[in-house]
């Protein structure tokens, strides 16, 4: 199952591929801390990975959604956390890049920053009470104008990468305009802090916690995205960086699982367990359900890629891709932890990380019941 087809495709899987294999050295560091590992940063940001997504002119690579993807995929076979997390940084990037969404001085401004210093950036937009903003909660988080400044108050929870940020996308509610709006607010702004609560069972190296604002100030052009009027949310290609990532996870333990099999023999067997007939069965599904997965991710993405005039009718498929490939892989997993057994289950091997990131992904946006509820929809008004 090779995806990897131009010469240009190839020269950054390689480079993928090293990043997945030295930052894969500090997974467990990363779980046990619940945080980021600053060096892992360092290596994304000596290789250039957090500015592919910009234009060529802002020093980036201009990835397509397929691209995009392949190194995602493999980022995760490394670590996952990091992958996720760079993901949400690098798909903000390409959004605001292809869609145009701010003023240019603005964007100009923060492409700057990502291109030339190599910065991170992520949005932060769910909050305890209100939950993923998907299911349409108003932000409590408030914006109030004082002269040139905005005032921001709040609290900012699943803030991915937190303690390692240089800059925010806070959404808030702006009080004088009556709307929700999106306001960038740089890592070093007096009132702005991380608490730490990240204590969560799978892909703990997120470290997203809490991001709390009080009394922030920032200058009033800071206020980058208002929505004043009801807009029809828009198919979002780059949000495929959510099922890349637990794909990524699942190819990781069929990878692992094959070498377990190959080289395991107890002294029952004449024979490593790879011979054995429900090992191969299991095997076999794993494969099965992987192929089945990728290619409808990466046929998505194609089409994305090569039709964007297409591209409002796809929500349907991106979402379904999300459902598909998340479930897919605690599938993948789950059998790939039956193949090893018990011993599985310790903390000398890999399994059991990737048995509790991989069930994360099933509470990434958007969710299963919203999916199915909107293609039922769909087909019920065709």
């Amino acid at each position: 199952m090779n995806f990897v087809q131009t010469e240009h495709e190839k020269r950054l899987y390689r480079m993928a591929t090293e990043l997945s294999i030295k930052i894969r050295e500090r997974r467990k560091i990363a779980d046990q801390a619940a945080s980021l590992p600053i060096e892992t940063i360092e290596d994304l940001r000596k290789a250039h990975y957090l500015s592919l997504t910009l234009p060529k002119k802002y020093g980036g690579e201009a990835l397509s959604l397929y691209e995009f993807l392949l190194l995602q995929e493999k980022l995760a076979e490394g670590d996952a956390s990091t992958a996720l997390s760079v993901g949400w940084h690098l798909g903000v990037v390409k959004e605001l890049s292809e869609e145009h969404i701010w003023e240019e001085a603005m964007y100009d401004f923060l492409a700057k920053e990502v291109g030339e210093k190599q910065m991170l950036v992520n949005r932060a937009a769910t909050e305890p009470a209100t939950g993923s903003p998907t299911r349409g909660g108003i932000p409590e988080t408030k914006a109030v104008k004082k002269g040139d400044q905005y005032v921001i108050n709040g609290r900012k929870s699943f803030t991915s990468m937190a303690e390692v940020l240089d800059y925010f996308i806070v959404t808030a509610y702006i009080e004088e305009k009556k709307a929700i709006g999106s306001i960038l607010i740089p890592k070093e702004t007096n009132g702005l802090h991380v608490e730490k609560t990240w204590d969560t069972l799978g892909m703990r190296g997120t470290g997203s916690d809490d991001l709390v604002l009080e009394n922030c100030q920032v200058p009033s052009k800071y206020l980058v995205e208002i929505n004043d009027k009801p807009k029809k949310p828009k198919p979002k290609g780059w949000l495929l960086h959510i099922p890349a990532c637990y794909l990524g996870i699942a190819m990781a333990a069929r990878n692992d699982v094959i070498e377990f099999a190959k080289n395991f023999q107890p002294n029952s067997l004449k024979h490593p367990i790879s011979e054995v007939e429900h090992v191969k069965q299991k095997m076999g599904e794993i494969e099965l359900k992987l192929m089945q997965a990728r290619y409808f991710m990466y046929s998505v993405a194609e089409k994305w890629d090569q039709h964007p005039e297409s591209r409002k009718s796809l929500a349907g498929e991106l979402a379904a891709v999300k459902v598909v490939a998340t479930n897919a892989a605690n599938e993948v997993v789950d059998l790939a932890m039956r193949i090893v057994g018990g011993r599985g289950l310790s903390k000398t091997m890999p399994f059991e990380q990737y048995y509790r990131d991989v069930r994360a992904g099933l509470h990434n946006p958007p969710m299963d019941d919203m999916v199915l509820q909107m293609l039922a929809k769909n087909a019920f008004s065709s």
